[in-house]
């Protein structure tokens, strides 16, 4: 069994998010593909997250009814900061009959030597590094890296999403309607607090 780990901070989960997890689905031959949200991404120590409860709410609302994708939550239970190898090590616990599958961006994997232990995280897991443009090689498949996989290009980002609903902006068709009107319901990523940090609901 090929299981694809996708992490992220997922704040919020967006349509880019779920085209990628499908194009890297389908090329990769994955028999499931897990979204494991981040508690504290090493590379956004310096980046307020929204709380836990809000990007696990919003995740599961963006996955649910498609049974290709599940929730993975050892990071967010295991708390602190969130290291690839600590992750894999678990999930080979958790799932010891699959062969685990790292999606991981192109603009990552060209820092990945910095990762904490990259020659276990290669023993640990195949790596494929998604290359944007996937739209434009119609048939393409899985090639090992660094070719990696090409998916689909969707210039979508959680940072601009962000800050168009900080804006007031409308963030429909940016994500599914239940995540647009869950970060309203909870006001998210509105406005600032009265000390200038971010206010996460």
């Amino acid at each position: 069994m090929r299981v694809g780990v996708f992490g992220g901070t997922f704040d919020p989960p967006h349509i880019g998010h779920l085209i990628v997890a499908q194009d890297a689905y389908e090329l990769l031959g994955l028999d499931r593909l897990l979204f494991v949200p981040a508690a504290q991404p090493p590379h956004k120590l310096d980046r307020v997250v929204s709380d836990v409860p809000h990007r696990l709410a919003m995740v599961r609302l963006a996955l649910a009814g498609d049974s290709r994708f599940a929730v993975e939550t050892l990071e967010l239970e295991r708390g602190g900061t969130s290291y690839t190898v600590d992750t894999l090590r678990e999930l080979g616990r958790r799932y010891p009959e699959a062969r685990l599958v790292l999606l991981i961006g192109a603009d990552q994997y060209a820092e990945f030597d910095t990762w904490r232990d990259p020659a276990e995280i290669r023993r640990l897991a195949e790596l494929a590094v998604l290359h944007r443009g996937g739209a434009d090689a119609p048939g393409s498949r899985a090639r090992p890296e660094p070719g990696g996989v090409a998916v689909t290009r969707i210039d979508v980002s959680a940072t601009a999403i962000r800050a168009r609903a900080a804006a007031g902006a409308s963030i429909r068709y940016f994500v599914i309607p239940a995540v647009a009107d869950y970060i309203a319901e909870h006001g998210l990523y509105r406005a600032a607090a009265p000390n200038g940090a971010p206010r996460r609901g």
